[in-house]
């Protein structure tokens, strides 16, 4: 309807166009019936000065939109539903466990990401013998098993603790979690130094100490603190 601010169209060419992309952009061509009706209206002029009165006509081209109930109902039952197809058989995997497998898709999706992203980083390398490609892959394989290992260790201890881990995210260290990823049990431990000063007859060895997240992380796991302050005692085997 004409009002302010609506632009009128006054040629059917310019008005199709615009309308078919819309229809094309939404992909709703099967689900509606566009037609363009044109409107005259005609308004008369006074005379004013020398100038006769006169009648002018305007023109204005307007869309009609008209809905394909059985194309939408069909696209409606349709909605949401996805073709999968598998090789295993009914006897080995039941409607119901496949579902499930299914719908644990987005975990193993998940996972693989890690292939693409830090800390692994799976990307095109210059490696042009076979066997070397395939033992990159089957090593950055196994580092995904254990991201994978210690964050399933760590949210299921959370879980039967029915507690949270705190501290995880540097822009808000009040916020706790209990699904933390190994990405962020990681960067926790960051940074570690261990600092050895050699004087003559002597060596300092200091050791970053653990914070309460950090002992946390380690419990968690199951490991015992010794596996971090160990690494003071392995500097001694290092000459000075």
């Amino acid at each position: 309807m004409p009002g302010r601010g609506r632009r009128q169209w006054s040629e059917p060419a310019p008005l199709q166009a615009a309308a078919e992309a819309i229809v094309k952009r939404f992909r709703v061509s099967d689900l509606l019936t566009v037609s363009y009706e044109r409107q005259e209206s005609q308004y008369h002029i006074r005379k004013y000065k020398d100038r006769p009165p006169r009648t002018e006509t305007s023109v204005r081209y307007q869309v009609h939109v008209t809905p394909n109930l059985d194309a939408i109902e069909l696209a409606e039952r349709e909605l949401g539903w996805r073709l999968y197809v598998t090789n295993t058989t009914a006897e080995q995997l039941s409607l119901e466990d496949a579902v499930s497998a299914y719908r644990e898709a987005p975990l193993h999706e998940h996972n693989f990401s890690r292939l693409k992203n830090r800390p692994l980083g799976l990307r095109p390398f210059y490696v042009h013998r076979q066997d070397h490609m395939l033992g990159l892959v089957r090593l950055l394989s196994l580092a995904l098993r254990l991201l994978t290992l210690v964050e399933f260790v760590v949210r299921r201890e959370l879980q039967q603790q029915e507690t949270t881990l705190t501290g995880l995210y540097g822009g808000n260290p009040s916020r706790s979690t209990d699904r933390p990823t190994t990405e962020r049990l990681l960067r926790a431990f960051q940074p570690i130094t261990l600092t050895l000063v050699n004087l003559p007859g002597q060596q300092f060895v200091h050791l970053t100490p653990l914070t309460p997240v950090q002992s946390q992380i380690l419990a968690l796991l199951g490991l015992p603190e010794s596996i971090y302050t160990d690494l003071t005692a392995a500097t001694n085997a290092i000459p000075p």
